[in-house]
């Protein structure tokens, strides 16, 4: 059974990095020891999207109301790219302190229901053959 999700975020600076989640976008964490910070996260979704490459990820984390989380940010002094509607939702990106982009949009998809909130795997789902 998938209990959550671990995302990855790679980086040249990793404690500015850590404190930018921390401290700016106000992550809940855990030390897992020496100062390695695992930050909680919302529910999350997974989508597949074609590619000529295996083993390409992105990480995005999704908000309510992107232009007021823009503005947010901004007053404690974080610049975003220019708001774009990707048709799919409103997308921003913003730099973190040890220069890798981490998308910020806002979904104008249809949701799922996070795991452990009555939804039940689609294999579940599906009426038992005799």
């Amino acid at each position: 059974m998938i209990i959550g999700a671990h995302s990855i975020i790679y980086s040249k600076s990793p404690g500015a990095d850590r404190a930018f989640l921390r401290d700016v976008l106000g992550l809940p964490s855990v030390d897992a020891g020496e100062g390695w910070l695992i930050f909680g996260l919302p529910p999350a979704e997974v989508a597949v999207h074609p590619s000529d490459e295996n083993d390409v990820h992105e990480l995005y984390l999704m908000c309510d109301d992107v232009a007021a989380l823009v503005t947010a940010l901004e007053k404690r002094g974080v610049s975003c790219g220019p708001v774009q509607n990707q048709g799919w939702g409103m997308l921003t990106q913003v730099t973190l302190p040890g220069g890798g982009k981490l998308g910020i949009y806002q979904p104008r998809h249809a949701r799922p229901k996070p795991l452990g909130t009555g939804a039940t795997p689609q294999s579940e789902e599906r009426p038992r053959q005799t």
